[in-house]
This record gives structure tokens, sequence and C-alpha cells, in this order.
């Protein structure tokens, strides 16, 4: 009930494998100015690119500390500006990540225009079935990822980096870290395997991880493949 009178509150108080690299080199967090211009370039670089014409913004919070990320930014990545932490921005190592943390935010952006209250409504959606909405966010971002020109693997190297193994799902507003990557690489190996043929992650130490980690999901993934099954794969 406590959830239920919050999210009232806050819903009425308001295809070429090319891509960019940008290793983030001598990259100042403490520079406000900086970092806004980065996050701006690869933001809008993937509005235009996959002509988005419901309008977001993006706003870095220098001061993390005055925001309860794992309550306030949980809406906040429901509305039409994509805010980023520093937190966030300390676990990317160059424009691919950075685009893939932004093309999930954009993706929640995107679809909190849908809905009544001129997509307030989406709130609500949101809430009650989190997780159907975040695996649908990660697929939007491989597609806007590869519209701009970024590579979709960086989706998985940004998971692997940023999101811990939690034992179970149950109850979270995500799938395990472990089925998100398996899924996110189901999806690019079905719609966009060049990037797994000529793959710019294999040397990758996060990359490298996430291999090791998920053998027994891509064993899976493989006799999906050879028995042409078309059932879901159970990952774990």
């Amino acid at each position: 009930m406590k959830k239920f009178i919050t999210v009232l509150a806050i819903i009425f108080a308001f295809t070429a494998p090319t891509f960019a690299a940008g290793y983030i080199e001598n990259f100042n967090l403490d520079d406000i100015t900086q970092v806004q211009d980065r996050i701006n370039k690869v933001g809008f670089r993937i509005l235009n690119s996959n002509r988005l014409e419901q309008r977001v913004c993006f706003r870095y919070l220098p001061r993390q500390k005055e925001y309860n990320v794992g309550t306030d930014l949980k809406f906040l990545y429901l509305q039409w500006i994509v805010y980023v932490t520093p937190l966030q921005m300390a676990n990317i190592g160059d424009d691919n990540e950075l685009a893939a943390l932004l093309s999930r935010r954009i993706a929640q952006a995107v679809d909190s225009y849908d809905g009544i209250f001129r997509g307030y409504g989406s709130l609500l959606d949101y809430w009650v079935k989190p997780q159907k909405y975040n695996n649908k966010a990660d697929k939007e971002a491989v597609d806007y990822m590869v519209a701009a020109g970024y590579n979709p693997l960086a989706l998985i190297v940004h998971i692997c980096k940023s999101t811990p193994q939690r034992r179970y799902e149950c109850g979270d507003s995500y799938s395990l870290s472990s089925r998100r990557m398996a899924r996110i690489y189901e999806y690019i190996y079905n719609k966009y395997p060049s990037f797994l043929a000529t793959n710019y992650y294999s040397d990758n130490i996060y990359y490298q991880n996430f291999l090791l980690t998920s053998r027994a999901n891509r064993a899976k993934l493989q006799q999906k493949i050879e028995t042409k099954s078309t059932k879901k794969v159970r990952y774990k």
C-alpha cells in the first residue's frame, strides 16, 4: 500500500557493424561540463539516428548522494529526462558502454510517453511488471545502439561490470543479471550476428568474464539452435 501511494504521489506531482570506440582517456568526472557534454553527444546521436520523435534530454547528477538511487532514480528513469550518476560514469570505459547505459534509459523514457495522463500511467504499469519493461528496454537498447553505430555487445560488458548477481529475482525490478546478459546475447545472435562474427570485445576482460560465467546458458542456446526449437530458453 505504501508503494502504491508513493507511485500516486509521483504521478500527480508532476545496419552496419561499424561503431564508435571513443575510449574515455584522461576523462575527469569532476569536470561537470566535460561529462555533460560527453553524455549529450552520445545521447543525441542515439536519438537522432533512431529518429525518435519523443523529446528526451540528459542530466548528469554530480551530487549523487542527494538522491536515493534505489528509489528516486527508479522513477526518474521512466520520465523524459535521462539521469546519469557519477557511480554509473565511473564504470564507463568507452562511448559504446556509455551508449549502452543511455540507450536503456532512452527506451524507458520513450515508453513513458504512452499511457493515460500523458504517460503518467506508464509508471503504474512499470510498478506492476517492472521485469517485463526492463527486459524490453534491454532489447530496444540493442536496436538503438546498432542504428547509432555503436557495438551492442557493450551492453553485456556494461551489465557485467555494473550489475551484481542476486540470489533470486522474485520481487526485484530486474531479472538476474546472468539471465539478462544471456537474453541479450541471444538477441544479438539472432538479429545482429555480424557483431559476434567479428567480435571487437573478444579480448575484453569483462566480456571474457561473461563468456566464462555464461557457459551453461550459452550451451542451452546452442542446443536450441541445433534442435531448431522455438521454445523460450530457461536461462539460469
